[in-house]
């Protein structure tokens, strides 16, 4: 499984898209939304500033954009391709794919945290504690995991053709409808209902609670382990199901 991560890292950082897509584009849509407002002005319906909630929401949705959008597309492809069929034929077993495939994605995700929380802290001044930039980075690289299991479930559950138009309609819908491009406080109440039991809520609401100097909430934590074990159990089953079908 160490050879299959040590792969998928040398490949993905070889590939400009990912380079820009995951570590340019997040940090810049930072500045484009929450750079250019106030810090003295507070999100509706909480106590955060603009800067301070958007470098969460766009550190989280750059770690959604490394693990799930492609992801899902290189798994479609691989299978098509057979590429799938020949690791079964190593010593690598199927969970050991599925979680190394996971692994790699969640560490694909680190440069985009830590390039959003450079730019806020350098350029719009964002001032934290020393614990609470560990907690938000570390809380922010694990609740990536979630999506990473997803992004393996979807890409045995869609063919190589489909595979992109169902991953944007995947990630935008779960990015708007989740807070990461917008509060929700600003949704109407059904859609807020909604919202909060969509996993991209409650990752967002990890860094949220931290940054305000508490811990990430329990509510969040279960939902997240929840999808998880569901996304991760979902891409084992996949995984079988394809394997049955070679």
């Amino acid at each position: 499984m160490n050879t299959l991560v040590k792969l998928e890292l040398v490949r993905a950082l070889r590939n400009k898209k990912y380079l820009f897509f995951t570590v340019i584009y997040p940090a810049a849509l930072f500045l484009m939304i929450g750079g250019t407002q106030n810090g003295d002005v507070k999100v509706y319906g909480t106590q955060l500033g603009l800067p301070a909630f958007y470098m969460v929401a766009m550190a989280s949705f750059g770690a959604l954009t490394a693990v799930l959008v492609g992801q899902s597309e290189q798994i479609a492809k691989e299978r098509e391709k057979g590429w799938v069929r020949q690791l079964r034929l190593t010593a690598l077993p199927g969970h050991g794919y599925v979680l190394g495939k996971i692994a790699s994605a969640a560490l694909l995700s680190l440069p985009s945290i830590v390039v959003v929380f450079g730019v806020a802290a350098g350029v719009k001044g964002v001032r934290l504690e020393a614990w609470q930039w560990a907690a938000l980075t570390g809380a922010i690289w694990a609740g990536s995991l979630v999506f990473a299991a997803l992004g393996v479930a979807l890409g045995y559950l869609v063919s190589g053709d489909t595979a992109r138009p169902v991953v944007m309609i995947v990630y935008f819908g779960l990015s708007i409808l989740g807070g990461l491009w917008m509060p929700t406080t600003v949704y109407p109440d059904w859609l807020q209902r909604i919202a909060e039991w969509l996993p991209t809520h409650a990752y967002a609401g990890l860094g949220q609670a931290i940054e305000l100097g508490g811990s990430p909430h329990a509510k969040d934590v279960l939902l997240l382990a929840g999808y998880f074990l569901v996304f991760a159990g979902g891409a084992a089953w996949l995984y079988r199901k394809d394997t049955l079908k070679a």
